[in-house]
């Protein structure tokens, strides 16, 4: 059995979950959000939390069955935290002339290009920017949906991915890139 699988997943007060033809639906403080569940899990609600149990008569061999039971408990824990709590990344500009500015949920970055990038994002995702003087600009991003915030982030880091030689680029606060030393004097 999976490990991760076996675990309960405590229902907060306020969310409420609902199961009709395999999809999962979370409502809470946060939003609403809905995934799909393989009709090789069974997924149990009962006195505040879930349950997810393995169907021995699909017809899912073993491995994948282990598989998707820890995969599918993991995707609606998320989903519960998310719709009770939220997520929240936030991202650093460390970089000599890099800017970011928004207005509502178009983002704009000025990032040593010789033009300025801009992102249009969803909105199920809240974007706040800040820039103060000395000091390196920082995105936060809030959402209810986990794996959308990452794939936000994932794409605004593509913009300018951390160098190892000068320490530049879009990391995630509080994130530390390993530095490699440059080019040695040839030895003559």
């Amino acid at each position: 059995m999976s490990r991760i699988g076996k675990l309960p997943i405590s229902v907060p007060a306020g969310v409420t979950i609902t199961q009709k033809d395999n999809v999962v639906t979370v409502k809470g403080p946060k939003g609403e959000l809905s995934q799909y569940v393989d009709p090789s899990i069974k997924m149990n609600v009962e006195e505040g939390q879930i349950i997810f149990e393995v169907d021995e008569n699909s017809p899912v061999n073993y491995k994948q069955k282990q598989a998707f039971h820890g995969l599918y408990r993991s995707l609606v824990n998320n989903m519960v935290v998310g719709v009770s709590e939220g997520y929240t990344k936030t991202l650093e500009l460390v970089g000599v002339g890099y800017r970011v500015s928004n207005q509502g949920n178009l983002v704009e970055f000025s990032l040593g290009y010789t033009h300025p990038i801009f992102i249009q994002l969803p909105k199920e995702v809240k974007v706040e920017t800040k820039s103060e003087r000395n000091q390196n600009p920082i995105i936060t991003l809030e959402s209810a949906d986990k794996q959308l915030l990452g794939l936000i982030c994932a794409k605004i880091r593509s913009f300018r991915m951390p160098e190892p030689y000068k320490g530049k680029g879009i990391l995630f606060k509080g994130e530390v890139i390993r530095r490699k030393s440059g080019k040695t004097a040839a030895a003559k």
